[in-house]
């Protein structure tokens, strides 16, 4: 006969008031976001009045038309896509690679080689010097002057040597014992174990190239090679200056009143509909990289 113990009076009010809090948190953090959904598909009055909260008013897509019907927009959104696979790719071999030398406690130099990486968290060569080196190297309006200046992440990094330094060293051994090179034992045995972490810093580092504009902004000079991150700041500067891309006079004063929320979506919507498929290794990745017991 098996018995069931019934939770104490106490712990189910507990369990109640977390839920309301945590509840209201959800709300609280949602409510932003399905306003500026509300207010990209609103009209220029309703949104100057302040009348949209969570459903739009005084429905409107000249904003969206004007974006969707440029040409340009299709080329910069295929250029964000391109590079963001791109450099999400090299920083994902550079920092795996680098992280899984760290994680040998054995290595000499180890100290340095982590002092070296640390340092770089809180001095950088500045933006002139950064620029010069670009320019010299010859990586301007290229893929390159993207991804190679962000290809590691220092806290990525070192998330990542901590979930490496998780892992049973015994099965490393057992690799080497069956004659796997070092490069074997980490594609055969470590990374099939740490997808929960490849997967996180996957989507960190997706998340920090599709939103970067900065890097285009500076390195690049020719327009049909910036991302669309730069295509949607210079439209919002257009508006906001008393232009637009493709907009006629009719339609200025709607782009300015919801050009903001139409750029947030369109740099959002891709994300969330990714974030779901790698949800699920996120919390692992991140814990099991980050807390040591």
């Amino acid at each position: 006969m098996v018995s069931t113990i019934r939770p104490s009076r106490g712990y189910r009010v507990f369990q109640g008031v977390n839920g309301v809090i945590l509840t209201l948190v959800v709300l609280i953090t949602l409510y932003p976001f399905v306003n500026i959904v509300a207010r990209s598909f609103s009209g220029e009055k309703e949104i100057r009045a302040g009348d949209v909260t969570l459903w739009p008013k005084g429905f409107d897509l000249t904003t969206y038309e004007i974006v969707f019907s440029d040409s340009m927009f299709w080329r910069n959104y295929g250029n964000t896509v391109f590079y963001t696979v791109v450099a999400t790719a090299v920083a994902m071999v550079l920092t795996t690679c680098y992280a899984y030398v760290l994680s040998k406690h054995h290595l000499k130099g180890r100290g340095a080689l982590v002092g070296i990486a640390v340092f770089t968290m809180f001095f950088t060569g500045g933006l002139i010097p950064n620029y010069v080196l670009i320019t010299s190297l010859g990586l301007k309006n290229s893929v390159w002057a993207v991804a190679l200046p962000n290809a590691i992440s220092v806290f990525n990094l070192l998330v990542m040597k901590a979930f490496f330094e998780s892992l049973p060293s015994e099965l490393e051994e057992a690799a080497q014992i069956d004659g796997l090179s070092t490069y074997g034992t980490l594609l055969r045995i470590v990374l099939p174990l740490s997808k929960a972490v490849v997967a996180t810093m996957v989507l960190f580092y997706s998340v920090s190239f599709w939103n970067s504009w900065f890097s285009a902004f500076l390195y690049m000079d020719r327009s049909e090679l910036m991302p669309v991150t730069v295509y949607l700041r210079n439209l919002l500067a257009g508006a906001t200056g008393g232009t637009a891309a493709g907009a006629g006079t009719e339609n200025l004063t709607q782009v300015n009143a919801n050009i903001q929320a139409v750029t947030i979506v369109l740099t959002s919507l891709p994300i969330l509909c990714v974030y779901p498929f790698v949800q699920r290794y996120f919390v692992s990745g991140v814990m099991l990289g980050a807390v040591k017991g």
